[in-house]
């Protein structure tokens, strides 16, 4: 893709604050389903907190994602790119 925008999130201190506080809690959950598997917990249990992993991601992507479209796409859409940008968010959708 041929767009030049900023790399890396996010711009601003709370944001990453929150982005990583939101995998930190998603580590935790995993840490736990491991345990459980480790130590042979019952399989619902297991699946209940694998769960959870995958809500922690799914809420953590979708700050991710407004990060993204607040910063990034909404400058490309400024400077002309926005067949581009809204392409690129499309193709993350889609792999949902």
């Amino acid at each position: 893709m041929g767009i030049k925008m900023p790399k890396g999130i996010p711009r601003d201190n709370s944001t990453q604050h929150t982005i990583l506080h939101r995998l930190a809690i998603a580590r935790g959950h995993l840490e736990k389903v491991i345990a459980m598997v480790e130590h042979g917990h019952y399989c619902i249990d297991v699946v209940h907190q694998s769960l959870a992993v995958q809500a922690a991601l799914r809420e953590t992507d979708q700050v991710i994602l407004k990060n993204h479209m607040e910063t990034c796409v909404a400058d490309a859409i400024v400077k002309g790119n926005k067949t581009e940008v809204i392409d690129e968010v499309m193709k993350i959708l889609e792999k949902k």
